[in-house]
C-alpha cells in the first residue's frame, strides 16, 4: 500500500496541536514501515522546511493547504499515484482524485465558539466564520472521504449526533511523546520538591477561558501562574487588564520543549479551564510527567484523564483554587499522580499509528476489491 501522509500542517517554528498530531503519527507510521515490506509511506509537504520536523521519508511538494490551489490537490496527486492519502484535517482538495482518502475532524468546538485562529490569512478567517454557521458544509467535506478519523470517542459521538457523515468514523487518539512518561519512582520522588508554580499550555482564544485561571491565581497568592504559549499582544493586554489584584502571573509567550518539560517536572499542577476541547493534549503531557492536573469538568477530559485529574466547573475559580489546595495533602497528590501515569501509558503514538493503518488498509481493500 502506497500511503501518502499529509504533513502540510507541520509548523517549522514549533508545533501546535494539529502539527504535533500529524508529525507524531507520521513518525510512528515510519517506524512501523521499517519492518513492514507491504507498507510504502511518503509525506506531502508545502514547505521544504517542514521536512526537518519529520522522519526521513520520500516527499511530495504540494500547495499550501490554506491557498486557493488546495482545491486542485486531488488532481495534482494523480501524478504520484498513492493508494491512500491521509490528512490530519478535513479540507484537503479531492476533485479528480483516484486514491483512497482518509480525512480528520478533531472536534466541533468552533460551531459554539467561531473565533478563528489569529494566524490564518484574513480571507480564510472570513470563510472560517461562514463555514461554522451551518452543518451542511462539514457534511459535504467529510462525505468526500472514504473514511473519517477523529481523536476521541467524545467527538465521534458528537459527529454521529449531528449526522455529519455517512462514512465510517474511527478513533485515532493523541498521545504523549515517546519516552516522556516517567516511571512511578521518579514521579513520586519529585512530589516533595514541587514548587508553588501552576502552568497553562494552550491558546488564548475566548473558549479557552484563561480568565478563570487568572481569578483562581488571585485566590492562590502563594502560587505563581505561568502562561506558556505564544499570545497576541492585544490579547495579552486584555488579559493583563483583567488580572485581579493579588494574582501572580508570568507570560512566557512561547516555550521550547526543554523548558516545557522542566516546568512540568517542578510545577504543583497543570490547569485548564477550557469550555470546550477536542482532546486536551497538555493534560496527557502533564499526566505523563507525573504532574497533577486540575481541569474543567468536560466529557472529553473525563474520557482522557478518568479519575486521574481533579475537576471543577469551567467558570468556578474558587473550585480550581480549592482543587490546587487539596493537592497539598500528600496522600491525595500521590494517588492522583500514580493514576495519571496509568492513564498516560494507556495512549501511545505506536498504537494510534496501528489504528490509522487499519483504517487505511480497509480503505485500500475496499477500493481494490473485484467488483461483481
Amino acid at each position: 500500500m502506497r500511503l501518502l501522509l499529509d504533513a502540510r500542517y507541520t509548523r517549522p517554528e514549533g508545533h501546535d496541536g494539529i502539527s504535533r498530531y500529524g508529525a507524531s503519527l507520521i513518525g510512528a507510521v515510519a517506524a512501523l514501515a521499517a519492518t513492514d515490506p507491504g507498507l510504502d509511506p511518503a509525506v506531502l509537504v508545502s514547505d521544504r522546511r517542514q521536512l526537518a520536523a519529520l522522519p526521513e521519508l520520500p516527499h511530495v511538494l504540494g500547495p499550501s493547504p490554506v491557498s486557493a490551489a488546495e482545491a486542485a490537490t486531488g488532481l495534482l496527486l494523480r501524478r504520484v499515484r498513492p493508494d491512500v492519502v491521509f490528512s490530519p484535517m478535513q479540507t484537503m482538495g479531492s476533485a479528480g482524485r483516484r486514491h483512497g482518502l482518509v480525512l480528520t475532524l478533531h472536534d466541533l468546538i468552533y460551531y459554539d465558539h467561531p473565533e478563528p485562529p489569529a494566524d490564518l490569512p484574513p480571507a480564510v478567517r472570513v470563510l472560517w466564520r461562514a463555514y461554522h454557521r451551518a452543518w451542511w458544509p462539514q457534511r459535504l467535506l467529510l462525505d468526500r472521504a472514504d473514511a473519517v478519523v477523529t481523536v476521541s470517542h467524545t467527538t465521534r459521538e458528537l459527529i454521529a449526533a449531528h449526522r455529519l457523515t455517512r462514512r465510517p468514523v474511527h478513533v485515532v487518539p493523541n498521545a504523549a511523546q515517546p519516552g516522556s512518561v516517567v516511571d512511578d519512582a521518579t514521579a513520586l520522588a519529585r512530589l516533595p520538591h514541587r514548587e508553588p508554580v501552576l502552568v497553562y499550555m494552550g491558546s488564548f482564544l475566548p473558549y479557552k477561558n484563561v480568565e478563570t485561571l487568572l481569578r483562581a491565581a488571585a485566590r492562590l497568592p502563594d502560587h505563581e501562574l505561568h502562561l506558556l504559549s505564544r499570545v497576541p499582544p492585544a490579547r495579552r493586554a486584555e488579559l493583563e487588564a483583567r488580572t485581579p489584584p493579588g494574582a501572580r502571573v508570568v507570560f512566557h509567550d512561547g516555550v521550547g520543549e526543554d523548558e516545557y518539560r522542566d516546568l512540568l517536572a517542578r510545577a504543583a499542577a497543570l490547569l485548564t479551564a477550557s469550555r470546550a476541547e477536542g482532546y486536551g493534549l497538555p493534560v496527557v503531557e502533564a499526566l505523563a510527567a507525573g504532574t497533577p492536573v486540575v481541569c474543567s469538568d468536560l466529557p472529553i477530559f473525563r474520557e482522557v484523564a478518568g479519575d486521574a485529574a481533579a475537576f471543577a466547573r469551567s467558570d468556578d475559580d474558587a473550585g480550581f483554587a480549592a482543587a490546587v489546595r487539596a493537592l497539598q495533602d500528600p496522600a491525595r497528590a500521590r494517588a492522583q499522580v500514580l493514576a495519571g501515569l496509568d492513564r498516560a501509558r494507556a495512549y501511545s503514538w505506536e498504537d494510534s499509528a496501528r489504528r490509522l493503518l487499519e483504517v487505511a488498509r480497509g480503505v485500500h481493500a475496499r477500493r481494490t476489491a473485484p467488483r461483481p
